[in-house]
């Protein structure tokens, strides 16, 4: 898991990386290296090294004959069973993914990111053609960052490198921003909230040559669930199901460094802990949990059931509410775009625990809502992708009529004949999961740990998303193959605990605790920001530190536009 960076330019662009890298350090503290031809290309990796650490490893990695060079961020995690497929057409010269990607790449062409399972985000450079090719795996787990201006093509992990390199200013876009202040919605996938940077969707690849660019989806998740046609029997599905998710926690497994898992008491974690068990031996990894004192918000009596007497190592991560605005700070810092709020901050105390205690792998859950219907408005007529509130996430009445008019209100296709599996589709390749998947990756990074999510398994999703609604929810229950497959070892009151969308009291902390850091956030912000009416966003504070807060979702907006200083 790393960072990468890279120029192309026919000015001089030395400093310029140098300096991308810099900002990028905490992406890979193992080993940062550079390289240019110095007259158009300039590529750059910082790296933290997970398979082969050695350091024939480093990158920019160079194919043999020196015509390819790449820089990569993430992890083909059936590199092994790849390397076997071509050994047969080259020498390996390393144990690494990177060499296993690259000789793919000159086997396949492009057609070699059909083969790949895993995460990934590189660029590779043919030095013969002087040609640029780069991809992003099929859900965007790994940022593809880039801009293109005044003939010079950039790209990075993180839209700050580019600012660091002083390649552009840092500006607002100001209509994905009104979209988030009054829909929120956090970008589509081509998107950044800042402007001249653009973001590769997942499941795309672009070339640059000759300062032209293409870009080209390569992966058409919806083609591949239409082909899928489930007519087996129940259990057929079921065992299935459980030899997919089996496959993919032992591909995940793999490293050469310690791996842990976060762990809640939801049936994400527990599906998780009891796959993980399966595979590992207890002294060999650790679970990772969030708390924060509140017993109404308190998941670690569910946790304690799930573990059990199984001998597990756990380290409780306390979320100290009075620690919460310089945190925020840091975590914006690396986040650049907004993030969620108090519970970000807390999924973030995790890998923090994690990095202290030596374990630079985590695995977690992410994904099993999208592909099963997990989430509460899958069942009821709505258009809302905001979980947990019964109330606007947002307040137009503090916003400028005519910066609110800059939100185009997204349209997103509906592949489907079933209007839940449409849902699905939205949040999975558009809302949700896009936006959990961009915090997720700046906040493990933020302290140089890789997360590893073994549900976004193209093949698992591709299969469990095909499923018949009755395998997904099923008498009103939600996840329902799932809490079969966790029934067979666990508890009844574990199968059937219910979603618990809200996991940090933000909203009594904000409205109580934390009222003057509120105040101080949303007076910089007011005062940064024309856009925002100040006497509106008084009059809302009022009612919210009043006790009319079922719903914070708009505070912590003008909390964030108080942080990010633009």
């Amino acid at each position: 898991m790393c960072g990468i960076a890279g120029i192309i330019s026919n000015h001089n662009q030395t400093e310029a990386l140098q300096k991308m890298l810099i900002s990028q350090h905490h992406r890979g503290p193992d080993f940062t290296g550079s390289w240019s031809d110095d007259t158009l290309a300039y590529f750059g990796h910082n790296r933290l090294a997970i398979i082969d650490l050695k350091a024939q490893s480093n990158q920019p990695f160079h194919c043999t004959e020196n015509r390819y060079l790449i820089t990569f961020n993430g992890e083909i995690y059936n590199y092994l069973e790849l390397k076997k497929e071509l050994e047969n057409h080259f020498n390996f010269h390393t144990d690494s993914d990177t060499e296993v990607l690259l000789n793919a790449y000159k086997y396949w062409g492009e057609e070699c990111l059909h083969h790949f399972r895993g995460m990934w985000s590189f660029a590779i450079w043919d030095r013969h053609e002087n040609k640029l090719f780069a991809s992003r795996d099929r859900f965007g787990v790994k940022p593809f960052y880039y801009i293109h201006i005044n003939n010079t093509f950039a790209f990075a992990s993180e839209p700050k490198a580019f600012w660091a390199a002083e390649l552009i200013k840092k500006e607002w876009n100001n209509v994905v921003l009104s979209r988030y202040l009054s829909q929120a919605n956090y970008g589509m996938p081509d998107e950044c909230m800042f402007n001249n940077i653009h973001q590769l969707p997942g499941g795309h690849s672009l070339t640059w040559q000759a300062d032209k660019i293409s870009i080209k989806k390569w992966y058409h998740f919806e083609k591949e669930v239409h082909k899928i046609k489930h007519t087996k029997s129940a259990l057929e599905i079921q065992n299935e199901l459980k030899a997919l998710l089996e496959e993919n926690i032992k591909l995940r497994l793999r490293a050469d460094v310690p791996v842990g898992f976060n762990l809640s008491g939801g049936v994400d974690s527990t599906l998780l802990f009891q796959l993980i068990r399966q595979q590992l031996n207890f002294d060999k990894t650790s679970a990772f949990t969030f708390y924060s004192n509140d017993a109404k918000y308190d998941e670690t009596d569910w946790v304690k059931q799930i573990i059990g007497d199984t001998g597990f190592k756990w380290q409780k991560c306390l979320v100290d509410k009075y620690s919460i605005p310089e945190f925020a700070e840091k975590i914006q810092y690396h986040a650049d775009e907004p993030y969620s709020g108090i519970a970000t901050l807390a999924y973030a105390r995790t890998f923090e625990e994690a990095r202290k205690n030596n374990y630079i792998v985590l695995l977690d859950g992410s994904g099993i809502d999208e592909q099963f219907a997990g989430y509460d408005y899958y069942t009821k007529s709505t258009d809302v992708n905001v979980q947990g509130t019964n109330t606007s996430p947002f307040r137009l009445n503090c916003l400028d009529r005519d910066f609110i008019a800059l939100s185009n209100k997204p349209s997103y296709p509906k592949p489907f004949a079933d209007d839940i599996l449409n849902l699905q589709y939205r949040d999975t390749l558009y809302t949700k999961l896009q936006r959990d998947i961009r915090f997720n990756d700046r906040i493990s990074m933020t302290f140089s740990t890789e997360l590893r999510e073994p549900f976004l398994d193209h093949k698992l999703f591709e299969y469990a998303f095909a499923l018949p609604i009755e395998y997904k929810i099923h008498n009103g229950q939600r996840k329902y193959i799932i809490r079969q497959i966790i029934k067979e070892t666990l508890s009844t009151s574990l199968v059937e605990a219910p979603k618990r969308p809200v996991q940090t009291p933000q909203r009594e902390w904000l409205s109580n605790d934390l009222k003057e850091w509120v105040i101080e956030m949303t007076n910089n912000a007011t005062s940064n920001y024309a856009f925002l009416n100040k006497k509106e966003i008084n009059k809302e504070l009022d009612l919210f530190f009043n006790h009319n807060n079922e719903n914070s979702f708009y505070i912590w907006q003008w909390i964030t536009l108080g942080m990010i200083k633009c």
